[in-house]
C-alpha cells in the first residue's frame, strides 16, 4: 500500500497574489477584504510560529479543529474579540486592538484624534 502519509506543499503567496491580480475584478475584491486578509496571516504565521496543528489549538480553546479551520479562513465569519483571545493564548500570543486615525477633511464627523501628550 501507498504511503499516504501529510506531505505539506510549498506555497508562495506573493507569486500567487501577483498572478490573481492580472484577473479583473480580482484587485477590487481583495482590497475589500484586506484587513480580513491580514488577520488569516497573522493567525497563520502565529500558529506556524508556535509548531502547533488546528487540532492542536482546537484542544487548547476547546473547540473543534473546523471552528480553528473556520477563524483561519477569511470570508463570511467575523470572530468575536473572545475567540481571538482564546486563539492568541492558544498559539502564545496577546491580542492587540488599536484604533488609528486616518487622515480626514477638517470638521468631518468621526474623526479619531491623537491623545493629547
Amino acid at each position: 500500500m501507498a504511503n499516504l502519509g501529510y506531505r505539506p506543499i510549498a506555497h508562495d503567496h506573493g507569486a500567487f497574489l501577483d498572478k490573481a491580480l492580472k484577473r479583473r475584478g480580482f484587485a477590487q475584491a481583495y482590497g475589500a477584504l484586506e484587513d480580513e486578509y491580514v488577520l488569516v496571516r497573522e493567525l497563520l504565521a502565529a500558529r506556524t510560529r508556535a509548531g502547533l496543528t488546528q487540532e492542536e489549538v482546537a484542544k487548547s480553546m476547546g473547540t473543534t479543529k473546523s471552528a480553528v479551520s473556520r477563524l483561519e479562513a477569511a470570508g463570511k465569519h467575523s470572530p468575536s474579540v473572545t475567540t481571538l483571545k482564546k486563539y492568541a493564548h492558544a498559539v502564545g500570543c496577546d491580542v492587540e486592538i488599536r484604533l488609528v486615525p486616518t487622515p480626514r477633511s477638517p470638521g468631518s464627523v468621526g474623526t479619531c484624534r491623537k491623545p493629547a501628550p
